[in-house]
């Protein structure tokens, strides 16, 4: 499967691995050196520790290069105000919880549903997609499961609910 990403998702990844590689490789592998000679490597807890930064964050150069290279980059689109969109934040209505939320949908690597951020991906963002305010709008959770839910409000989503780190 490959992830949806915006242009921005990928700006904010690649910075990232700017940031492992130029910054953060070199502390890492000076502290490895620093604590190699410090003798026995079979009893030196700080080795170990220093050595497991340092494979942390060549892994996580590793899965971001990954991610990088399989993403399908989403064209940044003109939509109209009050249709749900990536990047916008969605009130709904529950009728059988009688619950309201809020959602914002992002990209795959943006999701995080305890902060309210859901994916293009997850059955509720592909249901939401391209719906106006008062629609009523089925998500299919699975073949056995759905749920009915109706949109009350669409605003652009700011900036600072969609901070997240990778």
């Amino acid at each position: 499967m490959r992830n949806e990403l915006t242009k921005k998702d990928i700006d904010e990844m690649q910075a990232e691995i700017d940031h492992r590689k130029l910054e953060l490789r070199p502390k890492l592998l000076e502290e490895v050196k620093e604590t190699r000679a410090q003798g026995d490597l079979s009893e030196n807890y700080e080795y170990h520790a220093a050595k497991q930064a340092k494979n942390h964050n060549d892994a996580r150069i590793r899965y971001l290069e990954r991610m990088i290279k399989t993403a399908r980059v989403i064209p940044e689109q003109k939509v109209p105000a009050g249709v749900a969109a990536l990047g916008r934040k969605v009130t709904i209505y529950i009728p059988g919880d009688d619950a309201e939320e809020c959602y914002t949908i992002t990209s795959t690597v943006r999701e995080d549903s305890l902060k309210g951020l859901i994916s293009v991906e997850s059955p509720l963002g592909r249901a939401l997609l391209n719906h106006h305010v008062g629609d009523t709008v089925t998500v299919h959770v699975s073949s056995s499961y759905s749920y009915d839910l109706i949109i009350r409000k669409i605003e652009n989503a700011d900036d600072e609910g969609e901070i997240r780190a990778f």
